[in-house]
């Protein structure tokens, strides 16, 4: 399907919380009037250049029942229809708990959103992660609460219904237990999804000195049942993690009618899309951590493209991935100062196919092998009078059959913290970005007669260098200016031959990409009845190639979004809050084309009930005016395209949520914790 890519920023938060003291005056032995004592907790706190957020408490009155819908009310986060960005950075890497994942993103989401929201203990931002992540660039850390055996079997269910164009059905169980040394973790969901959208394109496209006008109206339409296992069993210091998801009964369908007559386009999943991960993780009593896992993902599915009755396209393609994994860390402590060093491991065996019935295309059948090995050295130390800060120096060697390279990253991440009323942070990163799998293979496929996806062998990584200084203010105001710079830049842009009569969707390496912006999140609450957060994001981008394809571009423009998070609780008990969101976006650029502006509005209604409020019911509307609908316009060079999506965020969400024995598991008293490349979709 056609692959673009969207960034729309929204954002955020906010939740105060009152607590009260009594106070005896015991040297005069005499009784005063009760004190109460207004106070706020802190939202935000930072150390060696990690912003710590108390998630939970910003979402608590939020219609929010998992831990990906969550994620869109932290600072500098959006969460644009379950595709989480971080604004002040080119990309951003979820884990888990401070542990190094490879697991697919859609896998990732699937996972998080079947999580419940109450496991959330807190999250980490990261601009610069530590290297002893084993993730370079900006890292989002979720960490869960842990299980003790005094919490005894804990629980929840869910069931979900979607409205959008067609109904999807979600359910989903949580259950958490500890006994001695030992604890147990099982998060299971079934999905049943069916989506639908729209896509309305116009082409001026100039052969030979004649212009061809070429429109068409698309409708797309997609289901499958997609089912999780995610559990974990632990003793002591040992964990031993399986993750192991199942798409099928995929059909996506593209209905078109336009100025080259009409057409069907048709991928079926032959078997189903699985994904199996099997992960080992050891961590010592004096700094040693060890890990090690395996991944399997295969797919397999055919494509039908009909015009009118007659088939044009009969083709299969088939991908399986083998990978491994390995790290090593270990950390010494020397005073104020830690000391950390470690390596890292993996090898890929991907065989990838794709035949075709006909046309009379070449296709392949090949296996592309790869390796990236990786050693650094990083040191932390925090100072009494303010200062922490983590850096790490990385080298990592990439090989596979196509090319072979050297790459030194370096990262840096620093907090000066002298009061709670101000704190700084000042973080820098690199990151290098690898194509998918199934680009590097060079596969090709066809939308109809005239747009068509081709792979590019020739795909370079790219560098990412980021830098960020953040202000933190009374551990709740943020603002944060970056830069962001990607040498090489890739991404797929649509390209108006100048050969023959073809429009060809292809993922190129352009000259590079640089972004500077400021970021402002200011929350705020009134009488604890209505909390809000304002979110401003003021930009300047630039992309520039010299070599898209025969032609180049050098486009340049200042960008904007607005947002305003709001609660409403009517009274402090009232078990019913509401929720209403908007947003807004102008100033997006893609390659040498431009977005029109976006806006939408979200609302939401959240109720508990049941014995200790047990049971809880969400009904969110999404995108309620269908405004949010990105029109992309490229116009340079004699490149004359408009794309237009249509009903691409609207949607009815409601969700029942029953929990058993309390599920909120205890904090474990602790002394003083992507790139997706699997795929035959382009």
């Amino acid at each position: 399907m056609k692959r673009i890519l969207i960034t729309i920023i929204s954002l955020l938060f906010t939740i105060s919380v009152y607590s009260q003291m009594e106070t005896a005056d015991s040297i005069a032995m005499q009784e005063l009037n009760e004190v109460v004592v207004n106070g706020e907790k802190p939202q935000i706190n930072g150390h060696d250049g990690v912003m710590v957020v108390d998630l939970p408490n910003i979402v608590r009155d939020k219609p929010v029942t998992n831990i990906l819908e969550a994620l869109g009310y932290l600072p500098g986060v959006v969460n644009n229809d379950g595709a989480i960005g971080l604004n002040g950075a080119a990309s951003v890497t979820i884990i888990l708990n401070g542990e190094p994942t490879t697991m697919p993103l859609q896998n990732l989401y699937q996972l998080l959103y079947s999580t419940p929201v109450d496991r959330l203990k807190n999250v980490e931002i990261m601009y610069s992660a530590p290297a002893k992540y084993h993730v370079s660039g900006a890292v989002i850390n979720v960490v869960l609460k842990t299980p003790r055996p005094l919490d005894g079997l804990m629980g929840q269910a869910t069931l979900g219904y979607t409205q959008a164009h067609y109904a999807s059905f979600s359910s989903g169980l949580n259950v958490t237990y500890a006994v001695k040394d030992w604890r147990f973790d099982l998060t299971w969901s079934l999905n049943r999804n069916q989506t639908y959208s729209g896509q309305n394109t116009f082409s001026n496209h100039i052969l030979e000195g004649n212009t061809h006008p070429i429109e068409d109206d698309m409708r797309q339409i997609g289901r499958n049942w997609n089912n999780l296992i995610y559990a974990t069993v632990s003793y002591k210091k040992l964990k031993l993690t399986y993750n192991g998801q199942i798409t099928s009964g995929i059909r996506n369908e593209s209905l078109s009618d336009g100025t080259l007559g009409d057409f069907r386009n048709l991928y079926r999943g032959l078997t189903p899309t699985g994904y199996h991960n099997v992960a080992l993780r050891y961590e010592s009593s004096f700094g040693l951590t060890l890990g090690t896992d395996f991944t399997r993902y295969n797919e397999h599915r055919r494509q039908n493209l009909f015009k009118g009755e007659t088939e044009e396209v009969n083709s299969e393609n088939s991908q399986t991935v083998n990978r491994w994994h390995s790290y090593l860390d270990q950390e010494h402590t020397l005073g104020a100062w830690t000391l950390g060093y470690g390596a890292e491991y993996q090898h890929s065996d991907d065989k990838s196919r794709q035949f075709y019935k006909f046309p009379e295309n070449p296709g392949f059948d090949n296996r592309l092998r790869e390796d990236v090995a990786s050693v650094y050295i990083s040191t932390r130390a925090t100072f009494p009078w303010g200062l922490s800060f983590n850096t790490s120096v990385s080298a990592e060697y990439f090989h596979n059959d196509y090319q072979h390279n050297w790459n030194v990253i370096p990262q840096l991440g620093a907090t000066f913290y002298k009061t709670p009323t101000s704190i700084f942070q000042l973080n820098f990163s690199t990151d290098r970005v690898y194509p998918s799998y199934w680009e590097l293979h060079g596969g090709s496929s066809y939308i109809n007669d005239y747009s068509m996806i081709l792979g590019n062998p020739a795909l370079q990584p790219y560098m990412n260098y980021s830098g960020q200084l953040s202000y933190i203010l009374k551990q709740k105001y943020a603002a944060t200016l970056y830069v962001l710079y990607a040498d090489d830049y890739s991404v797929q842009l649509p390209y108006q031959s100048t050969s023959d009569l073809h429009l060809v969707f292809q993922t190129l390496n352009l000259d590079y990409s640089r972004t500077a912006g400021l970021q402002l999140h200011i929350p705020f609450d009134v009488k604890n009845i209505w909390n809000a957060t304002t979110t401003l994001n003021i930009y300047h981008s630039r992309q520039k190639s010299t070599h898209f394809h025969d032609l180049s571009f050098d486009n340049r423009r200042w960008g904007g979004y607005i947002g305003l998070n709001n609660t409403i609780r009517f009274t402090p008990s009232c078990p019913v809050t509401l929720s209403v969101d908007a947003s807004y976006m102008a100033g997006m650029i893609q390659g040498g084309g431009r977005m029109d502006p976006l806006w939408k509005i979200d609302a939401g209604v959240k109720w508990q009930f049941g014995m200790k409020r047990c049971c809880e019911l969400n009904l969110k509307a999404n995108d309620i005016f269908n405004s949010c609908n990105p029109i992309l316009r490229i116009n340079f060079s004699g490149q004359d395209y408009r794309l237009k999506t249509l009903n691409m965020n609207q949607s009815l969400n409601l969700t029942f949520v029953y929990r058993f024995n309390g599920f909120k598991p205890k904090e474990e008293q602790q002394p003083d914790t992507d790139i997706s490349r699997f795929g035959t979709g382009n």
